[in-house]
């Protein structure tokens, strides 16, 4: 049965009959945004009572907004008008494209869409939702694969403004715009994006939490701390340690190894073995009660933050290396009364304040001639407005450590003592966000501004990975990454060629290649 059509229905849509399979919280939202965008959209559900729950559920956000002036009863009535229940595939048959929100498995998705390709028109489109799973290869098992697409939106639906399209390898060039053009219909931005594993979103954002947990790995840091230096000092939304209790491990965990291994063990994907054991002991997060963080009545138990010592005034000598960092941590220290040292050389019993880019503490004051015991290095990656990072070297004495804290948090900003590690936190985890940014620009696999934005929207991060880049500059980064590279020699830190290209002639990470 074909559902029938109304005059609100907008001529210049691409699609005027959506179809709809599985109707859980994917498939309820996009059915929201289909019916706004003016589409007449029929529900299929394989578990009896869901269509008329997501119904319930739709209308009840709509009426919601009529409470709160958003939408007139008007609208309220014309939208619901627009949501169906189909009660098989076949009641389906009249839609122009049909979009399927079930489970992620590849041979249910196949099934569905040769099932349906003897239901519908030839010209009708086949959309998937799926976040993980190969377009093309869903679309492989389909007679008609080139209308056969990626159409991937990102829960909660209506307030992720952002919808991923993926063209199969043989999807053809119309199917591609009209599905983006539905996409913007239907308010979102759409981000076009190749193939591959993870797409864009889930793509771009694999160094957040694996860099994270190969810092609390080393024993750098808590993950407490390791979510406030990110939180606080680099202007993320959320820390990694509470996003990965927030999804689950179960998903997360699930993730990181399924992009890993698609990408033939790429060391830059690496997941972490302490999720894999979390994962087994049943620490979920949130859902369970445990992760990281307990949780009672649903808020996190976060530890009190210690407060900073008490440290008589010393001499405080810091190092020239970095022109702009010693000139605002000079001011720093003549701000807080503090005697700073101005000899070329530190005096017998000056704190030296040191501050690296990619290297640890310990190599820095050795190639500086150092002694190490007086040695604290502070991060001034993002510079000294917000939370502020200092590590120290093994050798490091408490007094000098105490010292550099109580001077660091003199005028009421919060200081986060570290393990000596090569790049602190922010460092390494903003140079790996941008180094697997750069990649994926250098592999094509969507356009830099596109990267950006899309990042923005789908993980809240403050700047896309590439404006990110350029925000702490490419040499920056590059040097970072370089320094890491040189002393693990770990090919996850090997800097990408895009990254490296462009540092190199100052450009800015966005810049294309001439065509």
């Amino acid at each position: 049965m074909s559902p029938p059509s109304h005059p609100e229905v907008t001529p210049s849509l691409p699609f005027h009959r959506l179809g709809l399979v599985g109707t859980g919280a994917m498939g309820r939202g996009i059915a929201q945004l289909a019916a706004q965008a003016g589409l007449e959209v029929s529900l299929l559900d394989a578990r009896t009572g869901a269509v008329e729950e997501a119904r319930h559920f739709i209308t009840g956000v709509w009426t919601r907004g009529v409470t709160k002036g958003r939408l007139s009863e008007d609208d309220l009535a014309c939208y619901r008008a627009r949501l169906h229940e189909a009660a098989d595939l076949t009641d389906l048959a009249g839609c122009d494209i049909v979009v399927e929100a079930i489970a992620e498995n590849l041979e249910a998705k196949q099934e569905l869409f040769m099932r349906l390709e003897g239901i519908l028109d030839d010209q009708a489109v086949l959309a998937t939702n799926t976040s993980s799973l190969s377009v093309t290869a869903i679309a492989s098992a389909c007679r008609l694969p080139q209308r056969v697409i990626g159409f991937h939106f990102f829960n909660p639906v209506p307030l992720m403004k952002i919808v991923e399209v993926i063209p199969g390898l043989r999807t053809t060039a119309d199917v591609a715009e009209r599905v983006e053009a539905l996409g913007q219909a239907m308010g979102h931005f759409t981000a076009r994006a190749t193939d591959t594993p993870g797409f864009l979103v889930n793509h771009a954002g694999r160094a957040y939490g694996t860099e994270a947990l190969r810092l609390l790995g080393e024993g750098v840091a808590d993950h407490t701390t390791i979510d406030r230096l990110l939180v606080d000092q680099g202007g993320f939304r959320m820390g990694p340690f509470s996003l990965l209790d927030l999804t689950g491990l179960d998903v997360s965990h699930a993730v990181m190894e399924s992009i890993y291994h698609q990408y033939y063990e790429e060391p830059r994907f690496r997941p972490s073995p302490i999720t894999r054991q979390r994962l087994t002991a049943g620490l979920l997060g949130r859902k369970s009660g445990e992760g990281f963080y307990r949780y009672e009545d649903g808020q996190p138990v976060v530890a009190a933050e210690p407060a900073p010592p008490e440290a008589n005034p010393l001499p405080v000598w810091v190092s020239p290396e970095d022109s702009g960092a010693a000139q605002a941590l000079s001011a720093l220290v003549s701000a807080a009364g503090w005697p700073l040292d101005r000899s070329k050389r530190p005096g017998d019993e000056s704190l030296c304040l040191l501050t690296p880019l990619g290297e640890d503490a310990t190599t820095t004051a050795l190639r500086q001639g150092l002694e190490a015991h007086r040695c604290v290095a502070v991060d001034m990656l993002a510079g000294l407005d917000r939370r502020r990072s200092l590590m120290t070297t093994p050798a490091t004495e408490i007094r000098y450590r105490d010292a550099a804290w109580a001077l660091l948090a003199d005028d009421g900003t919060p200081v986060s003592p570290i393990h000596d590690s090569n790049g602190f936190v922010l460092q390494r985890v903003v140079a790996c966000i941008v180094n697997v940014g750069a990649e994926i620009a250098q592999q094509a696999v969507a356009e830099p501004t596109t990267l950006d934005r899309a990042v923005e929207l789908g993980l809240g991060y403050p700047r896309g990975p590439l404006a990110m880049g350029d925000y702490y500059g490419g040499r920056r980064i590059l040097t970072i990454l370089d320094n890491l590279f040189a002393a693990t020699r770990d090919p996850r830190y090997r800097p990408s060629p895009w990254l490296r290209r462009r540092a190199a002639l100052g450009l800015p990470l966005t810049t294309t290649q001439p065509t």
